[in-house]
């Protein structure tokens, strides 16, 4: 038996035992009505797959405009119930105006029992696929939301990054292509999540791809996605990274990893706005906003043969640069507090504070690894904290420049780097102390090391 709730509407007792008896024997839950008045008040009525509706009620009327107006009525309640219109006055013209305001089919009295059955189970194969159709487009939703969901912050207040947010959110609103530049730890995806987030896309999925993790003999695979028994290990079809952000936006990080071979590829694609599975010769359109990210210098490596640029013009049509954390002026305080909460809260360490000379130290460093350093030298002065309050010799900070001892400094610069570094390394990172050995105050040595760029 089929797992289908269906309801019998006739004013007719006869017709409602016979289809009864009809139909209890091929599906689990069936119910008979002679009213249509009752149809609202009906138990479960949201629950129904099909109904089978009389097209006449009234003695004497056979112009069926009473079963239209109900099964409007039913539409109206609950879109997703299949209803089979029945008459016994049959007209070819009220069959199409009945399938044209929602019926899924139509049936003259007195029916042929099997062609009866056979019409009730088209019916409920087209509920059920229109179930499954809505329960996999939920699935899509939540699966959206969850990749989506991935809690991303742009934390900052100076000039230099308000200068890009206004830029990124004037760019959202088009679909052009977009190369976000900058040095490693700067928050380049961050700017193409907000992009993405901005957009009209935002409902859509935003994937990111590692373009500096695929290997060359796996690019069309991971981008194109590729055919069962396109070559060994492929037991299955699969789509690639194109097909997956279609309709949403796909980014493409360290694109300056890319062979020539794979640009090639790589550009026909974003061209023609189509991708073809390994294995297969068929194309498929696809719909994306493509944003790509560099830290590379692109216009170099054009000039040394070694990036193309016809794809350099399809892939920044707007170009935004993301500032380095040392040109981010007062953003490295604001920046350390968040992550001080984050990760007092991450490991159940409560009431940590940067007292003044840590504070000092954080705002006259030059943080070569951006962003992503400040959070890791964080993170770490955090888990190895011994006392509520974080002092400049808990955070361990490497130096941007290594001279060698061997060949010495060539410059007066170098030899004041050389001798505050090595201060410090003595004093195991306490500025007072390095900057007592150095016979200078610790505010000197800070406009110092700030002046030299470390």
């Amino acid at each position: 038996m089929l797992d289908a709730n269906i309801l019998v509407i006739d004013d007719n007792k006869s017709v409602l035992s016979a289809l009864e008896i009809l139909l209890q024997f091929e599906y689990k839950n069936v119910a008979t009505i002679s009213n249509p008045n009752q149809i609202s008040s009906f138990p479960g009525f949201q629950n129904l797959d099909i109904v089978l509706l009389d097209m006449n009620f009234s003695a004497g009327v056979n112009t069926g405009n009473e079963g239209l107006f109900w099964l409007k009525e039913i539409k109206k309640k609950a879109p997703h119930i299949s209803v089979i219109m029945m008459t016994a006055y049959g007209a070819v013209d009220l069959a199409v105006k009945a399938i044209k305001e929602g019926a899924s089919d139509f049936i003259l009295k007195p029916w042929n029992n099997e062609r009866l059955l056979t019409t009730v189970k088209s019916a409920y194969a087209l509920r059920k696929s229109q179930k499954q159709v809505k329960e996999l487009k939920q699935k899509q939703d939540n699966l959206k939301q969850v990749i989506n969901q991935k809690k991303q912050y742009i934390i900052g207040n100076s000039k230099a990054l308000h200068s890009v947010l206004n830029l990124t959110r004037k760019v959202s609103k088009t679909d052009v292509n977009v190369l976000i530049t900058g040095e490693n730890g700067t928050g380049k995806e961050l700017i193409a999540r907000e992009l993405h987030r901005t957009s009209h896309r935002s409902q859509e999925v935003f994937i990111s791809v590692d373009m500096g993790s695929i290997s060359e003999s796996l690019f069309e695979s991971e981008l194109f996605g590729h055919l069962k028994g396109a070559f060994t290990d492929a037991k299955e079809d699969r789509a690639g990274k194109f097909e997956a952000a279609n309709g949403g936006t796909l980014f493409l990080d360290e694109i300056g990893n890319l062979s020539l071979q794979t640009q090639a590829k790589l550009l026909s694609a974003i061209q023609h706005k189509t991708i073809v599975r390994v294995g297969s010769n068929k194309s498929i359109p696809v719909d994306i906003r493509l944003i790509c990210a560099t830290n590379s210098d692109l216009e170099k490596m054009v000039s040394d043969g070694l990036f193309r640029e016809d794809l350099l013009y399809r892939i920044n049509t707007i170009q935004i640069n993301v500032p380095p954390l040392r040109e981010r002026e007062g953003d490295i305080l604001i920046l350390a507090d968040f992550y001080l909460n984050r990760f007092m809260s991450k490991y159940g360490k409560q009431g940590l504070r940067i007292n003044q000379a840590a504070q000092e130290k954080l705002t006259a460093y030059s943080w070569p690894g951006n962003v992503r350093e400040l959070q890791h030298t964080l993170e770490r002065a955090v888990i190895l904290s011994e006392s509520a309050v974080l002092k400049p010799e808990d955070f361990l900070l490497t130096a941007s420049v290594a001279i060698s001892m061997e060949t010495g400094p060539n410059t007066l610069e170098e030899m004041e780097l050389l001798m505050i570094n090595n201060a410090l390394k003595q004093n195991n990172g306490n500025y007072s102390a390095a900057a007592e050995q150095l016979g200078i105050s610790r505010q000197t040595l800070y406009n110092k090391l700030k002046k030299l760029g470390n």
